[in-house]
């Protein structure tokens, strides 16, 4: 049995076994350049009646249900007064449920008060996902992320602070051949000073239809970086992260040139022994035509 979705319809890749309501259509913000995961779709909030029904639905198929995403792109937009019912009704009907997450841009997190964030949580959400892409205000700015370092490590503490699970997506060779140093060791620091629970490095593709305008709002002529200066940036991400609580840490997405895993600062050591050895054989890396955003 399957709910009547409205596609595309993305999920984070541990998101693979959820089941997953949209309670929210397209994303409210919907301008960085470098996604068009929604583009084609208009932001809308779904009607209460309509979402309920589908819990019912799936409750009776699916009744051990453990784990729901929360979709589309944007689904923290909604406010506090529309989404308790949703997560209310959803521990009702799915008394297996163990997690209730979803992404959340930083915009999300800070224009919810800390008392809303706190009836969320004690309604039953449990997880974020959210796309810090750089910790770098130049890149971020260029990109148009409709965010900055210092927003982002608001939001981000915002959410550890009410005691969500926080996974935060960044991405290699955002800031091309001109920013990296600075994209990287910003973005470095910002990972630092949030030590969120997960990390996901996730490297540059801009599809066709992206590409004029991601050069367009850049501002300025942007160079890809190659793959041994991918693998550069990913030895100085992990070079320069210093949680002060354990972080897991995967560069295992589509778009990756090797699937790199461990936690940090654990494994600190073992992960820049494996990225110099990819260095010295670059047989190794995933062919390009495999790899994708």
């Amino acid at each position: 049995m399957e709910l009547a979705y409205d596609y595309p319809l993305y999920r984070p890749p541990s998101e693979a076994g959820s089941m997953i309501f949209q309670v929210t259509l397209g994303c409210s913000f919907n301008k960085c350049s470098f996604c068009d995961m929604y583009r084609t779709k208009e932001y809308s909030e779904r009607p209460w009646d309509e979402i309920r029904a589908e819990i019912d639905m799936m409750s009776k198929y699916y009744p051990d249900t453990r784990r729901v995403f929360l979709a589309d792109g944007d689904a923290l937009n909604l406010s506090k007064d529309k989404m308790v019912p949703i997560l209310k009704y959803l521990r009702e009907k799915f008394p297996a449920l163990e997690r209730v997450s979803c992404y959340a841009m930083p915009k999300n997190l800070l224009q919810k008060t800390d008392k809303e964030l706190q009836e969320l949580r004690a309604a039953g959400l449990d997880m974020f996902y959210v796309g810090i892409e750089s910790g770098n205000d130049i890149v971020l700015k260029k990109v148009t992320k409709g965010a900055t370092q210092k927003s982002i490590v608001q939001a981000c503490g915002k959410a550890k602070k009410h005691g969500y699970v926080l996974s935060c997506m960044v991405i290699l060779g955002l800031g091309g051949r001109k920013y990296s140093k600075e994209h990287i060791a910003d973005t470095a620091k910002v990972l630092s000073e949030i030590a969120p629970d997960y990390v996901g490095a996730l490297t540059l593709h801009l599809d066709d239809s992206l590409r004029d305008e991601f050069m367009g709002k850049y501002g300025e002529p942007f160079e890809f970086i190659d793959d041994m200066q991918v693998l550069d940036e990913l030895e100085m991400l992990v070079q320069g992260m210093n949680p002060k609580t354990s972080v897991v840490f995967r560069a295992n997405h589509a778009s990756n040139v090797y699937s790199i895993k461990g936690t940090m600062p654990e494994d600190r050591e073992r992960v820049l022994a494996l990225i110099q050895n990819l260095k010295q054989h670059p047989e190794m890396l995933k062919p390009k035509f495999l790899r994708g955003f």
